[in-house]
């Protein structure tokens, strides 16, 4: 179960959101990576707010993802991009719904 995450919050400089956006959607290859983060979801919520979730079930899943390479690209560049330094909130998860894991070939119920 997933019972740790993270919510960042990411407000761009004016004429920046692009590249924010750009950024984040880039960053998906890196989180793949990550074997502890079981959920990750970047957002735009305006026109320059942004931000990440996501989940972990374990409190060292989710100091990994703070200490990984998103962590570290995205505060590289967050004087260039960001109008104020991300707010890193850790929450607990109270309940989740994940998708189950792929069905291997072979293991549907319909016939081929």
């Amino acid at each position: 179960m997933t019972k740790y995450a993270l919510y960042v919050r990411l407000e761009a400089k004016p004429g920046k959101e692009q590249e924010v956006a750009a950024f984040l959607s880039s960053a998906a290859a890196l989180v793949n990576r990550e074997p502890e983060t079981t959920a990750w979801f970047a957002i735009k919520m305006s026109a320059n707010i942004f931000g990440i979730f996501d989940a972990f079930p374990s409190e060292q899943g989710r100091e990994a993802h703070l200490n990984g390479e998103v962590a570290k690209q995205l505060m590289a560049k967050a004087s260039e991009l960001l109008a104020k330094p991300p707010e890193i909130h850790k929450i607990d998860v109270l309940a989740d719904k994940l998708p189950h894991e792929p069905r291997s070939v072979g293991s549907s119920s319909r016939g081929a």
